[in-house]
């Protein structure tokens, strides 16, 4: 199945007892990854895929129907009739935080994970890393496709950029997008270290560049809080903490303006997603590479994070 026909469910765990309760047993957990592996299937052939008694397969399966996590269709067989059942969704989410960050009082904020970019075009020496191992091989820039990189802690390349595509929850709520920001940490990359080596690091919002900040080394001297001991100490270990600003009267970075690109210039309300591209610019007067660095890696423990602030406060999900 292709990834942009993935179906996703998020469940606020407080208010979903009826949800949970179909996947809180291991013989329904069962049923449901055979369905997601194999299509639509009738009771009978997931009882023999499964070897599981008929008469449990069909409690199994009223459960999850009730739960709305499978959905069923009684057709005409060959004698009387059968039960045909397929899943609803490939991915469910559970949340256990108090608020629902859609219902705000003044902002929005989406946390996104480095590996999850939906596009690159990057140039060695690059590479990926997991907090427990590196991904696949060094230095070839057609492994950045591999599917392994949602798993990426650490991501690193000379040359190039990566592209995440966020979801314009301002739109979806209807309201008046006041600031955009984005704040993740970042280096230089340089083989081996050095405390001196300065790189334009550029951002750009749906195909609109808002700016370049220069990262003034690799941070290779010690090693970051988070930063695994399996990685070496001859790489980059941490970085700063960038936080990319763009309002109505311009773009900054770490509040120092650094552009006149406005708000209004990336027309967000044209948009139903917000397309991030973080790299090293063709033009860039300082081309020292770039490391993003994830949750595990780094001095601080996050992902990318975007922040909507609004002009007023969002009304109800439609």
């Amino acid at each position: 199945m292709s990834a942009f026909k993935r179906k996703f469910l998020t469940l606020v765990a407080e208010e979903s007892s009826e949800t949970l309760r179909g996947i809180a047993s291991p013989g329904r957990i069962r049923i449901l990854k055979l369905l997601r592996a194999r299509g639509p299937l009738n009771v009978n052939e997931i009882s023999d895929a499964l070897d599981l008694p008929q008469s449990t397969i069909a409690t199994h399966v009223q459960v999850l129907e009730r739960a709305g996590l499978i959905e069923t269709e009684t057709i005409k067989a060959s004698k009387g009739q059968q039960k045909i059942c397929s899943i609803r969704y490939d991915e469910i989410i559970i949340r256990f935080d108090d608020q629902d960050p859609l219902k705000s009082k003044d902002h929005i904020e989406v946390s996104m994970p480095i590996g999850l970019y939906t596009s690159c075009d990057v140039s060695a020496p690059c590479g990926l890393c997991s907090t427990e191992s590196v991904l696949g091989v060094l230095d070839v820039p057609d492994l950045f496709l591999d599917p392994h990189r949602m798993n990426a802690s650490l991501i690193w390349f000379r040359r190039g950029f990566v592209e995440y595509k966020f979801p314009n929850n301002g739109k979806v709520l209807g309201a008046k997008i006041d600031r955009l920001e984005f704040v993740m940490e970042l280096s230089s990359e340089v083989p081996g270290t050095s405390l001196d080596w300065p790189s334009d690091i550029s951002l750009w919002i749906n195909n609109v560049k808002v700016g370049s900040w220069i990262s003034p080394s690799d941070f290779g001297d010690k090693r970051g809080l988070y930063t695994p001991q399996w990685w070496k100490l001859e790489g980059s270990q941490y970085g700063k903490l960038v936080t990319w600003q763009i309002s109505r009267s311009g773009t900054s970075v770490n509040d120092v303006q650094i552009s006149d690109v406005t708000l209004d210039k990336l027309e967000l309300d044209k948009h139903h997603g917000i397309r991030l591209r973080i790299g090293i610019d063709d033009t860039a007067r300082h081309p020292g590479g770039i490391n993003i660095f994830g949750r595990g890696f780094g001095n601080y423990d996050q992902d990318i994070v975007m922040r909507i602030h609004l002009k007023e406060k969002p009304g109800a999900l439609p």
